[in-house]
């Protein structure tokens, strides 16, 4: 894995999203097409955070975050999602 040379800024974090699932708990495969978005991430790089709020989040963090939050990118071959703080619910 390369380092990353992406640095959010301000309150702005870096989310790699977790593999879809493949199967359903009864064995059955899920095609492409019906396979859902996933929820659920790990922190890659944070911002300096807002003045009067410091990041309560770091790099490494599981994280559950809504549905259609942030903003797909890709870098160095890699899906990554850059969303606020404020989109995040909660750290696993």
């Amino acid at each position: 894995m390369s380092k990353l040379t992406l640095k959010p800024l301000g309150d702005r974090v870096l989310v790699e999203a977790a593999a879809a699932e493949e199967k359903t708990a009864s064995g059955i495969i899920i095609p492409d097409t019906a396979k859902e978005k996933p929820q659920r991430g790990k922190v890659v790089a944070i911002g300096t955070g807002k003045k009067d709020e410091p990041m309560t989040v770091k790099v490494g963090d599981s994280v559950l975050y809504g549905k259609y939050a942030g903003t797909e990118i890709t870098i160095d071959g890699r899906e990554l999602l850059i969303m606020r703080e404020s989109d995040i619910f909660a750290v696993l």
